[in-house]
């Protein structure tokens, strides 16, 4: 056998030496092993069993932040709530004062005359061949801007006397030519609303 051989003959003894050496060492480090056998560092765990983090749940018992609510017991009333002090107010409704006289002024056209008279409410008052009979008259404060208006009846004596209506509605005494009356002789509109009047009232003209 030449010298080559041998050398090939005993690297192979020693790799052969130094691979049982190698497999003996990993037998003696490595513990057999049970397949079904849990692993030491995974406890067997129940399914059904909570966690150690995780307390079990009672589906019917209240969370610890909602306590329990009994149906039966009476609700509490809510809180009352204060009005918006800083919310500004409606405004008030005009201030309306009812007056018992109601003044009127009427022209004659054929002699350019001006009259003025006063009306009693509910009383009918004749100027030329027209008859005026105020319903309602009224005013306002003097705080307040002026509004006087009347609801007005107006009737005219025809030349075969009869009586014909002719108006029926407001006159606003700060627009006299709104809704005056314009007659073929005479013209007649509301001047003003009074609390007073020097003329007698209806009922003191009877006694009297």
């Amino acid at each position: 056998m030449s010298i080559f051989s041998r050398i090939s003959m005993g690297g192979l003894t020693v790799a052969a030496a130094f691979v049982a050496c190698t497999i003996a060492a990993a037998q003696t480090l490595e513990a057999p092993v049970d397949p079904g056998a849990p692993m030491e560092l995974e406890p067997p765990m129940d399914p059904g069993a909570p966690t150690e983090f995780e307390a079990p749940v009672d589906p019917g018992a209240p969370t610890e932040f909602e306590a329990p609510v009994d149906p039966d017991a009476p609700m509490e009333p809510d809180a009352a709530v204060e009005p918006d002090m800083t919310a500004p107010a409606a405004p008030a409704a005009p201030q309306r004062i009812t007056n018992p006289v109601a003044e009127f002024a009427g022209i004659d056209k054929i002699t350019g005359r001006i009259i003025t008279f006063d009306v009693y409410i509910d009383e009918t008052v004749q100027f030329g061949a027209l008859q005026v009979t105020p319903r309602i008259c009224y005013s306002r404060p003097q705080t307040e801007e002026p509004k006087t208006d009347s609801f007005v009846e107006v009737d005219e004596i025809t030349l075969d006397r009869k009586i014909r209506r002719i108006f029926t509605g407001w006159m606003f005494a700060e627009s006299p030519g709104l809704n005056a009356v314009e007659h073929a002789v005479y013209d007649v509109w509301l001047k003003g609303c009074k609390q007073k009047s020097q003329v007698p009232a209806p009922d003191a003209a009877k006694t009297n």
